[in-house]
């Protein structure tokens, strides 16, 4: 999970800029306004809600945004309707890329989606191409000012926890689906603050990126998240921390 997890703490810190810019909020208000279309808007009763609503109090979007975009959702206020698709695709090197979009355009979005994958050396697939190397897990993030190590560890894995990171100013937790809650619940009942608790895609094998092949990668998948209709990007791509942190920096 080294290039998820060091591309997760990127991400991380590209959503308290993001955030500033509103961009951040965008996604946040169709994924909430979908996920209470699907499941309704009883947060305690929509697991999909439920983290969605945390992830944007966890970005600090005012109450009053969630409420708003959680009644457009079930009907109660006038909006846009934003159905959920998934694409498929290869990156540089053979980079299996999994994408989740929320759009009210889906013609629109596949255009855009093809045309990034072009620039970028690699291609959108059929549908069955790579999802099968990418398993369904849950993702925690913990500011690692928030907790230390050793009394995080005894309660996620009390809790039921699989796997746990450490990436620069975060802690990663995974869990299976089934525990994602119990494991969530813990840590509010131990009074740890969580940035995201989230549903996220991993894979157990890796393809190893380096010189122009990484910097192709990491642009690819920079213009696949700035793509307002794209909620979520994974990619089975591992890049060396040095180059990738000079990618970054550049």
């Amino acid at each position: 999970m080294s290039g998820h997890s060091k591309w997760h703490s990127i991400k991380h810190k590209k959503a308290n800029a993001d955030a500033k810019r509103g961009k951040l909020f965008t996604r946040l208000i169709k994924e909430i306004s979908v996920a209470a279309r699907l499941g309704g808007g009883d947060v305690e009763a929509n697991p999909r809600l439920r983290g969605a609503v945390q992830t944007a109090k966890g970005a600090n979007m005012p109450q009053d945004n969630i409420k708003r975009a959680i009644m457009k959702g079930t009907g109660e206020l006038p909006g846009q309707i934003y159905e959920s698709f998934s694409y498929e695709g290869y990156g540089p090197g053979g980079v299996a890329v999994l994408i989740e979009v929320l759009t009210d355009n889906k013609n629109r979005t596949v255009a855009e989606l093809r045309s990034i994958f072009s620039k970028q050396g690699g291609n959108l697939a059929e549908t069955g191409s790579v999802q099968w190397m990418f398993e369904r897990k849950g993702s925690i993030a913990i500011n690692q000012k928030e907790v230390s190590e050793e009394k995080l560890l005894e309660i996620v894995l009390e809790a039921g926890a699989e796997d746990f990171e450490s990436q620069e100013e975060l802690f990663n937790i995974y869990t299976s689906i089934e525990t994602l809650e119990a494991v969530k619940q813990a840590l509010q009942a131990a009074g740890v603050k969580m940035e995201s608790a989230e549903v996220t895609m991993i894979t157990q094998t890796d393809v190893r990126l380096k010189n122009k092949q990484a910097e192709q990668m990491l642009r690819l998948m920079d213009a696949l998240e700035d793509l307002e209709d794209v909620g979520s990007v994974w990619a089975n791509f591992d890049i060396d921390d040095q180059q990738m942190e000079s990618l970054v920096s550049h």
